[in-house]
């Protein structure tokens, strides 16, 4: 019987691939055996040598499409965002990958035409076909993610029933914190944590119980509670994997978890760890640093476009201090370190001075602070100053002296980029006359402040319009002169949300630059609320102002924008 089209063309593109020869290429297609199906690929592998991917690529070039090495894939926690697990099982597609508009899904059955146009209707992206082999797209639904399990089993374990009080007695020699329960839970934890997309970890003492909340999108929400005995262990236990006094629990600890270390999953993150005594015993706080996640570009931040391309004006100037301020957790870093990335280059010396380092960046020379042992963000300063760089970062502006050398260095020909905790830009000035800092030296090396916050994103799959009205309307004529067509989000929400109504979160910026208007009125000591009047003559957006474009635009809610940041006066 002989070969198919497919087949044939199939075996035509191995000899064009070099696997197979001319003859061996005559003496399949005159097999007198049905080649279809798998029965083929057998045939291939077990008497020619040729490897599985190898029939893969043939077969891909064959049909039009690309292969893809679905067993080299690692199913994330994003895999099944889209698209429903139950779907893609069903119909043996996997989705690996997105560009712009077009969604990459990896297809076992390629002559399937209409489960593209499914897909395309679930998400309403458009679909490029590649082609998978069936058997790794199975064992990607068989393995499943690597997400861990639930609690329950770790729970019970521990002798406590999930979100139950606990009733269960526990000996104190039951549970200490190089027990297995205590160690898988504070592993699973984390790793939980992790999956969720969580930023910080908060494990909570209270009289009876201990609580575990998760901050996600900016906003805490409680995962699990426990007896209150397991408390010591499971702190103790957080305490030796960072090296910490584990019999000081009078006093404040900070340290660092390098997770690695602690799992045999292929998780590359740390955890910046600070411990504090609380009135039913010792709480921990836990940040979330994400190795494996690299910085993003300045147009992923949310700048406006206004506003992006004054910043970028400013970080390319050769001397000065560039100022971001903002609370903890209002992506100060990320801008910093996405902006040095932007200008770093092999003509160009940066040095940083971190605490902690958050991400690692490529050419980049980056200082580790000890406080301990003296090395302080002013130490680190003054060592930089005689190792010719032409770009600082320094952390944080904490206190007069780190201020005093950050505004010499701006002064004598370095770049020099820092974070500062005030509520808007136009209040940097005054935070820097409180530590004492001259304003006519504020005046003169100050080159931009800009204040940032991050808002929840509105999910774009379940969002709802409607027209501002009212108050709303009132918000936007004021704050931005417009009104019209804006977005709620679900209070039911969506599978891709979580139920929240909300997912992921977005930048807005308050872009302060310096000009000679506002120099002099620096240098004669004006209020902020002048100063503010002053830089908006000079074309800056407000916290406010922009928060409201990102209403305008569809990327959040005016209930979101008003929480975040209240109205100008």
């Amino acid at each position: 019987m002989p070969l198919g089209k497919v087949q044939t063309q199939i075996v035509a593109k191995l000899e064009e691939m070099g696997r197979l020869s001319t003859e061996q290429r005559l003496a399949i297609i005159s097999v007198p055996e049905d080649l279809s199906g798998d029965a083929l690929d057998k045939l291939l592998q077990e008497q020619y040598a040729v490897s599985p991917f190898q029939c893969l690529v043939a077969k891909a070039r064959a049909l039009g499409l690309a292969p893809f090495n679905v067993s080299r894939y690692r199913v994330g926690n994003d895999t099944f965002e889209r698209i429903p697990q139950e779907f893609c099982q069903e119909n043996l597609v996997l989705p690996v990958g997105q560009v712009g508009d077009f969604l990459l899904v990896a297809f076992a059955n390629p002559f399937e035409l209409s489960i593209p146009a499914k897909i395309q209707e679930i998400t309403g992206k458009r679909v490029i076909r590649l082609l998978g082999r069936d058997k790794d797209i199975r064992e990607k639904f068989s393995k499943g993610n690597e997400r861990p399990a639930g609690f329950d089993d770790v729970v019970l374990q521990i002798g406590a029933e999930f979100g139950v009080e606990g009733d269960t007695e526990l000996k104190d020699d039951d549970v200490n914190e190089e027990s297995g329960p205590i160690i898988q839970l504070s592993n699973r934890i984390i790793e939980d944590a992790y999956y969720a997309g969580t930023s910080d970890i908060h494990i909570e003492p209270q009289e009876k119980e201990i609580i575990v909340r998760y901050r996600i999108d900016g906003v805490c929400q409680e995962k699990l509670r426990l007896p209150a005995k397991v408390a010591p262990a499971l702190v103790a236990r957080l305490k030796i994997m960072c090296n910490l006094d584990i019999s000081e629990r009078r006093l404040p600890q900070d340290g660092r978890i390098v997770f690695k270390h602690f799992t045999k999953k292929s998780l590359d993150i740390d955890l910046r760890v600070s411990t504090a005594p609380l009135n039913h015993g010792e709480g921990v706080v836990m940040r979330i640093l994400d190795k494996q996640k690299s910085t993003l570009p300045l147009p992923a931040l949310g700048f406006s476009e206004e506003n992006l391309t004054r910043y970028r004006e400013v970080i390319r100037q050769p001397y000065g201090m560039i100022l971001h301020c903002g609370p903890t957790g209002s992506g100060k870093s990320m801008t910093l370190y996405s902006a040095l990335g932007e200008i770093n280059s092999s003509d160009i010396v940066i040095r940083t001075a971190e605490d902690p380092i958050e991400y690692t960046l490529n050419g980049i020379n980056q200082m580790q602070m000890h406080r301990q042992i003296g090395l302080t963000f002013a130490a680190a300063l003054r060592a930089f100053l005689r190792q010719d760089p032409d770009i600082i970062l320094v952390g944080e502006i904490r206190d007069k002296e780190t201020a005093q050398i950050a505004v010499e260095a701006a002064l004598t020909g370095h770049l020099l980029i820092s974070t500062l905790h005030t509520n808007d830009a136009p209040s940097t000035v005054a935070r820097l006359s409180d530590m004492g800092i001259e304003p006519f030296m504020i005046s003169s090396s100050l080159l931009c402040v800009c204040a940032q916050r991050l808002m929840r994103r509105v999910c774009k799959t379940c969002r709802v319009v409607y027209e501002a009205k009212d108050r709303e309307k009132e918000i936007l004529e004021k704050g931005i002169g417009w009104s019209g067509q804006i977005y709620k989000h679900n209070p039911k929400g969506c599978p891709k949300c979580g139920g929240s109504g909300y997912k992921g979160r977005v930048g807005i910026h308050e872009l302060m630059i310096s000009n000679e208007e506002l120099i002099e009125a620096i240098n004669k000591e004006a209020e902020s609320t002048e100063l503010k009047k002053i830089a908006m003559r000079g074309g800056m957006k407000t916290l406010h102002q922009d928060s409201l474009l990102k209403v305008k635009d569809g990327l959040t809610t005016l209930e979101e924008a008003i929480a975040t940041v209240p109205p100008d006066m």
